[in-house]
């Protein structure tokens, strides 16, 4: 292909590393679309000129992993690498922390600063040290390389105005600012044929309220189905508080939509939610699950919980382990509660011990793996469509998921073939056997 001629620094090998959660992955894929424009992307980190690291900064851990990814770079500049760049939650947050103990990386960009990626690059091999963290603001255009195949995120808002107590996201990234419907229409169509669009932001359903014009989730979701290259459409990060019965009804008639929902909970205690400033109750939970499998047949409903959240009292907690039985959700992710400073309940006392939370944190998986084998279980004998995504070299078998798999997240369906599988396209999987989290069939 022939590259145009442009000023500043010219086809440089590019490495870029994306940390955390899929609204960062879609930052990093358009980051990526503007650094082709100039350079040479490269997987190829050991002989790559400039490393950028796209961060998360939303819990403790992950700050760490950051330090951990840039520490590792700085290692490499002895080998060559020419240039670091950090982009992200970390800068965007904490940069008066760590600009000054991180001397050799050469830029800081915030979360709403990767169209100036080029320039900055410009600047850094003229020798100046770039620190370019802005506000968060709009999105920076709406192309993209994929680093995913087959499906693809679309970031549909940025920033939250919940102010979860726990949650730094509003510090970080701003106040919830939804992307304009012509704007997403548009990158939707960038990103060719694939099998599942999947919508994310902080609050998926909290789409559009922002922009007081009438516009919301169910009316993006209609936009996005009359689109030829989306075969279907799945919703992630769902506040329960804004699952209405007109998206549980698309949900139900929409043919493009996947009988799928993930809806972060963080808890079934009423009293802990109250202190987490989440607006339900643990009844009204059920109630809203119970709604949504009686009018979504077969919809696969997954969420999140925090586990020793500060005054979780132990019958707050037996409450929680309660609901789970109750509920018998077709999947839950777990965390330890992280105190953020900052945030509200860092301030609050009651703070819940280390070994109360890793107790509780265990406890809480074990009861959801009793779940989900009983769950699996039912599945046994039943035929279901699976896209094939790849092929396991150690057990000699095909995998891939089905509507009730979101990658990454979800289990995968291992799968036995007696002719070649071309990885994309839809196959007839009869379960035959359930394993933990992961399914096992045949082709038929």
């Amino acid at each position: 292909m022939k590259r145009i001629k442009m000023h500043g620094v010219v086809d440089k090998k590019i490495g870029v590393i994306s940390l955390g959660c899929d609204k960062n992955r879609v930052d990093t894929e358009k980051m990526l679309a503007i650094l082709s424009q100039k350079h040479t992307l490269t997987t190829d980190y050991d002989n790559a000129d400039v490393m950028i690291i796209n961060t998360c900064s939303f819990l403790e851990s992950s700050r760490k992993e950051a330090i951990y990814e840039i520490l590792l770079a700085i290692e490499q500049k002895k080998k060559g690498l020419e240039k670091i760049i950090v982009t992200g939650c970390l800068p965007q947050k904490f940069l008066d922390e760590i600009k000054d103990e991180l001397v050799e990386v050469d830029a800081f960009m915030g979360v709403s600063d990767y169209h100036k990626i080029l320039e900055v690059i410009d600047q850094i091999y003229s020798g100046d040290r770039v620190i370019e963290v802005g506000l968060p603001r709009q999105e920076c255009g709406t192309k993209r390389i994929l680093t995913t195949s087959g499906y693809a995120y679309l970031k549909i808002a940025d920033g939250c105005s919940n102010h979860c107590t726990y949650c730094l996201i509003p510090f970080i990234r701003g106040k919830y600012r939804s992307v304009p419907i012509d704007d997403l229409i548009l990158e939707a169509k960038n990103l060719g044929d694939i099998n599942e669009l999947i919508l994310v932001a902080q609050d998926t359903a909290k789409y559009g309220l922002d922009l007081n014009d009438g516009t919301n989730l169910v009316k993006l979701i209609r936009e996005l189905s009359k689109l030829q290259n989306v075969k279907g459409i799945r919703l992630l990060y769902c506040y329960p508080e804004n699952v209405t019965d007109e998206l549980i009804h698309e949900l139900a008639v929409n043919p493009k939509m996947i009988k799928y929902l993930d809806m972060p909970l963080q808890h079934a205690d009423d009293g802990v939610l109250k202190l987490m400033n989440r607006k339900g109750t643990g009844d009204g939970y059920l109630a809203l699950i119970e709604r949504l499998r009686t009018q979504v047949k077969g919809i696969a409903i997954r969420s999140t919980f925090i586990a020793g959240f500060p005054r979780e009292s132990e019958r707050a907690f037996e409450n929680l382990v309660e609901f789970l039985k109750k509920a018998k959700l077709f999947n839950a992710g777990f965390f330890k509660y992280s105190k953020e400073e900052g945030t509200a309940a860092a301030r609050l006392d009651g703070q819940v011990p280390q070994s109360v939370k890793t107790a509780r944190y265990k406890k809480l998986y074990s009861v959801q793996k009793k779940i989900v084998k009983e769950n699996n279980k039912a599945l046994i004998g039943r035929t279901f469509k699976v896209v094939a995504e790849g092929f396991d070299d150690e057990q000699l078998v095909y995998y891939g998921r089905a509507y009730f798999n979101a990658p990454d997240v979800d289990g995968k369906i291992y799968f036995f073939s007696s002719e070649d599988v071309e990885y994309g396209n839809f196959y007839d999987i009869k379960i035959i056997k359930a394993t933990g989290y992961d399914l096992y069939g045949e082709r038929l």
